[in-house]
């Protein structure tokens, strides 16, 4: 069983946490991922940088500018995970957008995942209809899984269709703005949380984007299976480097 399906079925709220790779410096990758582990997460999402990243709020973009003029590339990324499986043992999702992959190959791409242990991936620009006709059979074949994006906006077929095709999590957007935009949820969006909880739908919903510290935390998970924070664990990284994760964590969970 992937180990993204394993840890869903744990009898707890999951904390998910992103961070760009090679920020904030090029060779901190395995440390953050070591350290986040050691910590408390319960999955990491590692963001592979990209010139024109269209989610991302201010402060993800800064540390994928950054990571790039440090020297990440995908090619790295791989090299810098290649033994990450002999310390590191909670789910690990690569985020980016579709052009890198498609640059490397989509096959070769999902075949280095599958060697190296990444468990998923989160594929903002790539549209589900697309996914499901021309690339979902190569995903499974390497046993990776793709990890879907719903936004308060997204329709209730668009949902189920989504859910029909998925077979892990559904990454739930708290709201349509970018990542790190605002901080805490209204009424509307709990209403949006409780709304999509009601659906009962096949997969759980993790829930990104607003999402900064244990009060988010747990707004949050009242309605989901989980939690992603990426902005205030990047703003942690620029203000206190690699040497300030546990304390990071341990005021959330």
């Amino acid at each position: 069983m992937n180990r993204i399906n394993q840890k869903l079925q744990e009898d707890k709220k999951l904390l998910s946490i992103y961070f760009s790779a090679g920020y904030p410096n090029l060779n901190d990758t395995v440390q953050i991922i070591q350290d986040l582990e050691k910590s408390g997460v319960d999955m990491i999402e590692i963001g592979l940088p990209f010139s024109d990243p269209l989610a991302d709020g201010p402060t993800i973009q800064a540390s994928s500018t950054q990571a790039l003029q440090n020297g990440m590339t995908t090619k790295l990324l791989f090299e810098q995970l290649e033994n990450i499986r002999e310390t590191v043992k909670i789910p690990l999702i690569i985020m980016g957008y579709f052009n890198p992959m498609l640059q490397y190959g989509i096959e070769e791409f999902c075949k280095k995942c599958s060697e190296i242990g990444v468990d998923g991936l989160i594929i903002p620009d790539l549209p589900v209809a697309i996914y499901a006709e021309n690339y979902k059979t190569t995903f499974e074949k390497y046993g990776l899984i793709n990890v879907f994006l719903i936004t308060p906006q997204t329709s209730n077929d668009r949902i189920q269709f989504i859910d029909s095709v998925s077979n892990g999590f559904i990454y739930m957007v708290s709201s349509a703005s970018v990542t790190g935009s605002q901080s805490g949820f209204g009424s509307s969006q709990e209403a949006y949380f409780k709304r999509i909880a009601d659906m009962n739908l096949n997969n759980p919903q993790i829930i990104g984007f607003g999402i900064s510290d244990k009060t988010t935390f747990n707004q949050a998970t009242q309605f989901a299976k989980g939690a992603i924070i990426g902005s205030a664990f990047i703003k942690n990284l620029t203000e206190n480097g690699v040497g300030n994760i546990s304390k990071f964590v341990s005021a959330i969970i």
